[in-house]
């Protein structure tokens, strides 16, 4: 419990999705009471009708704006025009409109994916504007990057308090398992899962296997975001993560035992790896606002596969 929660009202967009649920889990037992969540089917966030109907309904005082179209490798190759449009054309006018609403402060989540392909590691806030993304996620890296833009802008020009927090890649619970645009570690469990009830003797893997990268557990992440809404207001961006990484060989691996699954695993080399290395600096958020990630990678695998085990359809 928290003293900063009781009687403010917060929105939180995308709050029944896979982060956004857990964040809002999290609002309440941090004491907040009056939680919003504009659902997409009421609440078109890519209209500024959309947003001024949520943001009439809602009322916030504090926006935590975690909507977003996003997927893995093989959707955003798909769908490069539709991840950067949707991606910001939502924010833009949401923290436009939540300014002009006189909400007192405003969370924006962005992505790694805003990286350089080439950055050194570990990824550093400093680093984020020395090169170019990794081709096969810029649009939809570029889009979210430019709502760090637009959050400094409005903050010099406005005293709006908007701060932009930089979670690393996301598992867990409630993850998307659906093969044409889930992410890498919920597409594994799937795979491995699915080829070892259907008694198969080999799975394919995307790539070398060399790329690497850092997973953050969504609770903690949740915990991240609520602790920097609490307690940051700063213009510089944040890292959430855990400052570790594993290649996707090892990655792989340590899935297939854990699924119980023994076949061989086979790697197709021609498909892309993405950016080749992905690991985050996460001091800034320790000395900003208190957060360190609290859930091992191994306890956080096997609590996905146990929720993925139990709600997935028995004898595909």
């Amino acid at each position: 419990m928290s003293a900063f929660w009781p009687g403010r009202r917060v929105m939180v967009t995308g709050g029944g999705g896979f982060l956004g649920s857990a964040v809002v889990a999290r609002l309440r037992t941090a004491g907040a009471t009056d939680v919003f969540v504009p659902r997409s089917q009421d609440y078109d966030l890519r209209t500024m009708d959309g947003v001024d109907r949520a943001l009439a309904a809602g009322r916030p005082n504090l926006v935590i704006h975690l909507a977003a179209v996003v997927g893995g490798i093989g959707a955003n190759l798909g769908n490069p025009g539709r991840f950067f449009y949707d991606n910001a054309i939502m924010g833009i006018q949401l923290m436009e409109a939540a300014r002009l609403a006189l909400v007192d402060k405003f969370v924006q989540i962005g992505t790694v994916c805003s990286y350089p392909k080439f950055t050194p590691v570990p990824f550093r806030e400093e680093d984020l504007w020395n090169g170019y993304p990794e081709e096969t996620n810029a649009p939809y890296g570029l889009a979210k990057k430019m709502l760090l833009v637009q959050a400094q802008a409005y903050r010099a020009q406005y005293g709006f308090d908007t701060i932009y927090l930089i979670p690393v890649n996301l598992y867990g619970p409630g993850d998307n398992v659906d093969p044409s645009n889930s992410h890498v570690i919920p597409a594994l469990i799937r795979k491995c899962v699915e080829a070892r009830e259907a008694g198969a003797d080999h799975i394919d893997v995307w790539g070398t296997g060399a790329a690497s990268r850092e997973f953050l557990y969504v609770d903690d992440a949740a915990e991240g975001i609520v602790l920097a809404a609490e307690r940051y207001d700063g213009a510089e961006p944040v890292n959430l993560g855990v400052g570790a990484e594993i290649t996707i060989r090892d990655l792989v691996t340590l899935i297939a035992r854990l699924t119980r699954f023994e076949g061989e695993l086979r790697w197709e080399t021609s498909k892309p790896d993405g950016q080749p290395r992905r690991v985050l600096d996460t001091s800034r958020a320790r000395e900003c606002f208190g957060f360190v990630a609290e859930t091992s990678f191994e306890d956080g695998l096997r609590r996905s596969i146990e929720w993925y085990e139990v709600i997935r359809p028995h004898g595909a």
